[in-house]
């Protein structure tokens, strides 16, 4: 019985190490072009927490728009209500900023706005509503947390921070979205 298991063990130890979730005979293989491209696209797809629906529409108004379509489709992506509570430091990540619109605590130029998916204009005031102003806790957890941590709005964006309102001065440009992302592969994916 000892020298099987021994035998067992030393088989084990001569494998080479693979890794968890992938098979020994496609350890190695390169990813096609095609491949690449959807690997991005996917990515930028898990960053903003968008479905596919909503991705190609808004590669569609991207394209339609004058100007590089994946510097446009960035831009529209960032103009997301989502994205702007988030990068106002009114949630700790994206998936947290789109419950709170969902849930109707967000107000756009004093009007309450249940879709992640609305696009903000240049001039556009974004603030919290009410009565999540008189809710300390979830200020001093996520708010008052996100502040404290010294992340810093971009600069299309002007955070008051005493009031709890952000505005949007401007459109946000490719050099404002820090992530890395390679645009041109996605847009090479869908002109084909």
């Amino acid at each position: 019985m000892n020298r099987k298991l021994k035998r067992i063990a030393d088989q084990l130890e001569k494998k080479a190490p693979v890794a968890a979730g992938k098979t020994p005979e496609r350890r190695g293989k390169k990813l096609s072009g095609y491949g690449t491209q959807l690997l991005e696209k996917q990515k930028v797809k898990c960053i903003y927490g968008v479905y596919e629906k909503q991705f190609k529409r808004f590669y569609s108004l991207a394209v339609k728009t004058e100007g590089s379509p994946g510097d446009n489709l960035l831009s529209l992506l960032e103009r997301r209500l989502d994205n702007i509570v988030y990068r106002l430091k009114f949630s700790v990540t994206r998936a947290q900023a789109r419950q709170v619109v969902v849930h109707g605590h967000v107000f756009v130029n004093g009007k309450r706005v249940y879709s992640p998916s609305y696009l903000i204009s240049v001039g556009d005031v974004v603030t919290m509503a009410p009565n999540v102003s008189d809710k300390p806790k979830f200020l001093e957890q996520v708010v008052d947390k996100r502040l404290s941590i010294g992340i810093k709005v971009p600069e299309w964006l002007e955070l008051d921070s005493k009031n709890r309102k952000g505005i949007v001065l401007r459109m946000p440009v490719r050099s404002d979205v820090q992530a890395p992302i390679e645009e041109h592969l996605i847009v090479e994916l869908y002109s084909k």
